[in-house]
């Protein structure tokens, strides 16, 4: 084990490594939600995740307490031994009461579906409408976790946002640490396209074994503001398929926080919307 340091069709995303390692952040919020990012010396006997851990499990109070923000999410997954498609779509999100919105970029055969979910509302439905001949059908409530809701997702909409990521990761790790074979690499001073400067965690189990989840995954996070906006995994390499073959990937780019969301951001009575009727 060892450290280096150098210098929803309601989903969420993953890109392929061809597409832009680093997320964007657009007018973040003038107070600083969280203290800057801090790399944490590994103790004589720790397993490499401990301080990995430590910075996620003080970090969340903060991100916790964001009421809101908004961001374009691009994810691509592998569902069900298929590498599904990268989408990107306009994010809300509204921490209390959890709320999203979601409206699809690309590709093409999505671009224009929207999705509300609303906490404790809607019969715990999320309501979503389709585009051309299917937006005739009007906007449908449908169970966050059914068939046709989580079609092509790995995740329900329930699992969306940055705080559900950091509690994934503190979750798969806290798992991890019980057993070794680990490498964690740091890598510092990289910057977004906007210059916001970040670091990347990366962390590496060599060896397949059953109750290691990934070969390798990375974690951008943004030094300041101390929140990750990129999140990459892969599986281990074989002879059949010498690179890694991809996991996940979620990336939050022109990420605003604290923008002061209101009810009407998850209403599909938003004129801004268009939503079609609801269908019952």
């Amino acid at each position: 084990m060892q450290i280096k340091n150098k210098g929803i069709t309601a989903g969420v995303l993953i890109i392929s490594l061809a597409m832009p390692l680093f997320g964007q952040t657009e007018n973040p919020t003038a107070v600083s939600p969280n203290t800057p990012y801090q790399r944490q010396e590994l103790q004589a006997g720790e397993h490499p995740l401990i301080p990995v851990l430590k910075w996620a499990k003080a970090g969340r109070p903060k991100i916790a307490e964001l009421k809101d923000y908004t961001a374009l999410i691009t994810k691509q997954e592998t569902v069900n031994g298929e590498k599904q498609e990268a989408q990107m779509m306009e994010l809300k999100v509204r921490h209390e009461p959890f709320s999203v919105y979601l409206k699809f970029r690309y590709p093409q055969d999505v671009a224009g579906q929207q999705v509300i979910y609303i906490k404790g509302q809607n019969n715990g439905n999320m309501l979503a409408h389709g585009i051309g001949l299917q937006r005739r059908l009007g906007t449908l409530p449908l169970d966050p976790n059914g068939l046709i809701a989580m079609r092509g997702n790995k995740y329900p909409i329930t699992e969306i946002g940055i705080l559900n990521l950091v509690d994934k990761l503190v979750e798969v790790g806290e798992k991890d640490v019980k057993f070794g074979e680990c490498t964690v690499n740091y890598y510092e001073g990289i910057k977004t396209t906007e210059g916001r400067e970040c670091t990347m965690i990366e962390v590496i189990h060599p060896v397949p074994r059953k109750n290691f989840i990934f070969y390798i995954a990375r974690i951008l996070v943004d030094n300041e503001y101390n929140i990750p906006i990129r999140y990459e995994s892969y599986e281990w390499p074989t002879e059949k398929d010498p690179e890694p073959p991809l996991i996940e990937i979620y990336d939050y780019q022109k990420l605003r926080l604290n923008v002061g969301l209101t009810d009407e951001d998850f209403d599909i009575k938003n004129p801004k919307y268009n939503f079609p009727p609801l269908s019952f």
